[in-house]
């Protein structure tokens, strides 16, 4: 059975970017979301094996969606998604309970090895 994914980013083309990057390596992408809030209540009706999460989001930012799912599933996967130049905001994810990172913009062997660390993890 492959594994599922919850995307979450506000820009439609990243949501679709990763979209098609797990999808050709065999991922089910089970549902998207384009803010922290979203994130939150997909997260928990979805149940995913894993979720990408972009940083800067509306309504609730990406690391404040990651404490509100960690809370609620300490054994949450989640990848963050950050641009070029957010480090110290990486790092605090990371402290939330988000367990690796890519930088944007990715390259698809990267997405897929950080992917394929944190589900191993």
């Amino acid at each position: 059975m492959s594994k599922t994914v919850l995307i979450c980013d506000d820009a439609i083309f990243m949501r679709t970017m990763v979209g098609d990057i797990l999808t050709q390596a065999g991922f089910e992408v089970v549902g998207e979301a384009e803010t922290g809030i979203q994130a939150v209540e997909k997260y928990k009706h979805l149940r995913p094996d894993l979720v990408t999460m972009d940083i800067v989001m509306p309504d609730m930012g990406g690391i404040d969606a990651v404490r509100e799912i960690t809370s609620h599933d300490p054994h949450a996967r989640i990848l963050m998604c950050s641009a070029m130049g957010q480090q110290a905001l990486v790092v605090e994810a990371i402290q939330a309970g988000a367990k690796d990172f890519v930088v944007k913009p990715f390259q698809p062997s990267r997405v897929l090895e950080a992917v394929n660390r944190v589900l191993a993890a």
